[in-house]
C-alpha cells in the first residue's frame, strides 16, 4: 500500500511541479505583455501631455491675437468714424465752394455784359458826336502845377 501512495504522491508532484511551472511562464508572459502596456501607456500619457501644453501655448498665443485685433478693430472705428465725419465736412465745403464759383460766374458774365453794352455804346457813333460836341478846350485844367508850388511856398 505504502507504494501506492508513494506512486499517488510522486504523480501529485509532477503534477504540482508541471502546474507549477506553466503558472510561472504564464505569469512571466502576462508579467511582459503589463511591462509593455505599461510602457504604451505612459507613453500616451507622455504625448498627452505635450499636446495639452502645445495647445495651451496655441491658446495663449490665440487670446492674445484676439485681445490685439479687438483693439485694432476699435482703432479702426474710430478712424473710420474721423474719417466719415472730414468726409462730410469736405462735402459740405465743397458745395458751398461751388455754390460761391457758380455766383461768381454768374456775376463775372453779368459784368462782361455789361462791359461789352458800355463799350457798344461809348464805341458807337452817337456818343463820338456827343463827346465832340461837349468837349471845350477851356475846361482843361493849365495851371494846377502853378497854384500846387503857391500853396507848398505859402505853408
Amino acid at each position: 500500500q505504502s507504494g501506492e501512495i508513494f506512486g499517488i504522491l510522486r504523480q501529485m508532484k509532477e503534477t504540482f511541479e508541471s502546474n507549477l511551472s506553466a503558472s510561472q511562464k504564464e505569469e512571466m508572459a502576462n508579467q511582459k505583455a503589463y511591462e509593455d502596456l505599461k510602457a504604451a501607456k505612459e507613453s500616451e500619457i507622455a504625448a498627452g501631455q505635450a499636446q495639452i501644453e502645445a495647445k495651451t501655448g496655441e491658446l495663449a498665443d490665440t487670446d492674445e491675437k484676439n485681445a490685439q485685433s479687438k483693439v485694432d478693430v476699435e482703432d479702426t472705428k474710430a478712424s473710420l468714424s474721423a474719417d466719415e465725419q472730414f468726409l462730410m465736412m469736405l462735402k459740405e465745403k465743397c458745395q458751398m465752394t461751388d455754390k460761391e464759383w457758380e455766383e461768381r460766374q454768374k456775376t463775372r458774365q453779368l459784368e462782361m455784359e455789361a462791359v461789352s453794352k458800355a463799350l457798344a455804346v461809348l464805341a458807337g457813333d452817337d456818343a463820338h458826336d456827343l463827346f465832340t460836341k461837349t468837349f471845350n478846350p477851356a475846361f482843361v485844367q493849365t495851371r494846377s502845377a502853378e497854384e500846387s508850388q503857391r500853396r507848398a511856398q505859402a505853408s
